[in-house]
């Protein structure tokens, strides 16, 4: 009697930290509103995605050196399992690199929720691969006032690690506030790892593989610390050089390099 008693106990205890945790809501009360699995074969689902190439014509204000192509299955395609976003070293339209940059603006735009990729990354000195988010409505003003959130970074020169970050007025890169956490991860370039956030009122929980790594709090200062109560909608690409991406230059040996992914879900509270 003793022992069952004691079982007990020890499973209501479980119970009470997964609610207090949050772990027991968020696992049953997700319901999946957007998802893109990739089953299919040729350009990706132009239902959900678009191509976004203003920036060609400015370096992106990162200098850049990709020229982001569009509906180009030599930069993006899905094979039946993943999509692909390959970087190449060619000459196109007067740039030495073309790549793919997707968008769901206007086709999957939220305001909170959770969102998941499962992607495995290129490396290679000179590679910039993401998974992120941009307002759609741009209420607050142009970058960084209106946010931006970065799902998933990583920079090839350094394969070791991927980059959880977030943008706003008062916390970006520009003037060295930027908000975030380095993740250790050596086997990003080769295993695939799902990336993810739960984005809520009052905070943004960022987890690496279904494990908590960063929190993003509301302050409750306004948008310059918080503009992220307007819809959202999500980015995946494949940068080459650039601020972060070529402190160190390009090594042209890697290419083609691809992020493939899995799968895109989209979760909200129901």
């Amino acid at each position: 009697m003793y022992l069952s008693i004691k079982t007990m106990c020890c499973v209501v205890m479980v119970i009470i930290l997964l609610l207090s945790s949050g772990c027991g809501r968020n696992a049953t009360e997700w319901r999946l509103v957007w998802s893109d699995e990739f089953s299919y074969e040729g350009l990706p689902d132009p239902a959900k995605w678009n191509y976004d190439t203003v920036g060609n014509a400015f370096g992106w204000g990162n200098r850049e050196l990709q020229f982001y192509t569009t509906a180009r299955k030599q930069n993006v395609f899905a094979d039946g399992n993943y999509l692909h976003i390959i970087a190449l070293k060619e000459k196109f339209q007067g740039f030495d690199y073309t790549s793919a940059r997707l968008t769901t603006k206007e086709k999957g735009d939220w305001l909170y929720g959770k969102v998941e990729v499962r992607a495995m990354v290129p490396g290679g000195r000179g590679i910039w691969p993401a998974i992120w988010m941009l307002p759609t409505g741009w209420e607050y003003g142009g970058w960084p006032n209106s946010g931006e959130i970065d799902i998933m970074e990583h920079v090839g020169y350094n394969p070791d690690s991927v980059f959880v970050t977030v943008h706003t007025g008062a916390f970006n890169h520009a003037i060295g506030t930027q908000v975030g956490e380095s993740i250790y991860l050596p086997s990003s370039e080769s295993e695939f790892h799902i990336y993810a956030i739960e984005w809520h009122e009052d905070r943004i929980d960022f987890f690496l593989d279904q494990k908590h790594v960063f929190t993003f709090n509301n302050s409750g200062n306004g948008s310059e610390e918080w503009p992220f109560d307007k819809h959202f909608h999500l980015l995946l690409n494949v940068a080459v050089g650039g601020n972060w991406g070529g402190l160190h230059g390009v090594d042209d040996s890697i290419f083609p390099a691809s992020m493939l992914v899995d799968y895109v879900r989209v979760y909200q509270r129901r």
